[in-house]
């Protein structure tokens, strides 16, 4: 059975600010009344039907999108509180998103599984399970909800435990989309054998958004690795920048969430060619 106290990186987050400490230690505080045996739970995910290739998608063609939908933020706080799920998904299907990403945090976010199913049930399109995995058993979890991709943020897991995670979500038919912050990071992330990458352009410590982080970083990532640059994505330009540091999507919630016309929204920040890395 999976530890319900995974080794994590404790430093790092002791200086984030309270609210991150606080939603870290409220998952950590359920996972540890979690008894469940992940591979019971496994043996249950097995009998599903496939996933949807969540990075096979974001590779079909000019500058990807995953399109999020939440409620709200710890940094933005309330983004649209009455946001229905399926209708936002649907919204975001017609205006050429890739792929979804659901915050399934109810506490911080206003998430919640039922936002996950009905988004996928109303998209077609595959769904990424946004949520703070710390527990091996959250990585199944997001299989049996029906996500195709679980996220992974280094910043909050050693390295046994995200190799083990991965290979968790890679014998579910899962993809994993690792997050990271900095190099060091991403050399994590790559050693970890990880094949979807993420990098947040917002500051763990401050919430800044620094827009030249993820242009930084990419020729660090392998070609053959998918590359997502998140946060901070405002606009057409944003976007046609990192497709031209070779990024192959990106991850984009506030803007969209807020924005009144979702699909011309999106049309705006898809299909830039792609620079190779």
């Amino acid at each position: 059975m999976d530890e319900p106290d995974p080794g994590y990186a404790p430093l790092r987050w002791a200086v984030m600010p309270t609210h991150l400490a606080d939603i870290l230690a409220a998952h950590r505080a359920a996972a540890a009344d979690d008894h469940r045996d992940p591979d019971e739970l496994a043996a249950r995910a097995a009998t599903l039907a496939p996933a949807r290739d969540f990075a096979g998608a974001l590779r079909a063609g000019g500058l990807s999108c995953i399109a999020e939908i939440k409620r709200r933020s710890p940094s933005a706080g309330d983004l649209d509180p009455d946001l229905q799920a399926d209708v936002v998904a649907k919204e975001y299907g017609a205006g050429g998103a890739a792929c979804l990403s659901v915050l399934t945090d109810a506490a911080h976010f206003g998430g919640s599984v039922a936002d996950l199913q009905q988004a996928r049930q109303a998209s077609g399109l595959p769904v990424l399970r946004k949520d703070f995995t710390v527990q091996e058993a959250d990585v199944v979890d997001a299989r049996l909800m029906g996500a195709d991709a679980v996220l992974l943020i280094v910043a909050a897991l050693d390295d046994d435990h995200l190799a083990r995670f991965l290979a968790r979500a890679g014998a579910l038919g899962l993809a994993a989309l690792v997050e990271v912050h900095d190099a060091r990071e991403l050399g994590r992330a790559l050693d970890a054998g990880a094949r979807l990458v993420g990098v947040n352009q917002r500051d763990l410590r401050t919430f800044t958004v620094d827009h030249d982080r993820a242009c930084a970083l990419a020729a660090g990532i392998p070609p053959d690795v998918v590359a997502v640059a998140e946060s901070g994505i405002r606009h057409g330009e944003d976007a046609r920048r990192l497709a031209d540091a070779g990024y192959d999507a990106i991850l984009v919630g506030e803007t969209l969430v807020r924005a009144d016309d979702k699909r011309a929204e999106l049309r705006a920040l898809i299909g830039h060619p792609v620079a190779p890395r």
